[in-house]
């Protein structure tokens, strides 16, 4: 039986969607290590420290689950940490295919670890990252879309 699970994502910034993931995976697995992790394809916008500390202010109540940080192959942070599965959310049938390929090649890559695929909630089907940057830039309304710190931290890095 699986016990430790691992979520990796950039989450830059975290939204109410990861949150939403990262609370029916605590209810699934024994502890949960939300894994913010260097995406060399991206720029982001928040240095990994304040993505890792949004976390775990945004997850302080929720008892199983850690925030933590990686670089790398993410089958070798999670045999590192002890986990037996990986955690992703899809938001559409777009999200899918892509999805598809990077779980196929993490079993590749080590047989052992299972990706777990969560459907996010209809109402965050909307929601990225990006999306909640970009709102942010332009001073939309995203105030129910992120947690609450997240939404202070977003304004301060945005606002001209």
């Amino acid at each position: 039986m699986i016990r430790k699970a691992v979520y990796p994502g950039s989450f830059d910034p975290v939204t109410n969607g990861h949150l939403d993931i990262v609370k029916r995976a605590a209810n699934i697995f024994d502890e949960v290590i939300i894994a913010v992790f260097f995406n060399p394809n991206k720029d982001p916008v928040f240095t990994m420290e304040e993505r890792v500390e949004m976390l775990k202010v945004a997850t302080e109540s929720l008892e199983n689950v850690y925030v933590d940080s990686f670089s790398g192959l993410t089958t070798k942070y999670v045999h590192k940490v002890g986990g037996g599965a990986i955690v992703r959310g899809l938001r559409a049938v777009s999200d899918f295919e892509g999805e598809f390929q990077m779980a196929s090649m993490n079993k590749y890559l080590d047989s052992d670890i299972e990706t777990v695929f969560f459907m996010t909630d209809t109402k965050y089907a909307f929601l990225s990252s990006s999306v909640i940057k970009e709102a942010a830039y332009f001073d939309g309304d995203i105030n129910e879309l992120v947690p609450d710190n997240v939404y202070k931290k977003l304004k301060e890095k945005v606002t001209p």
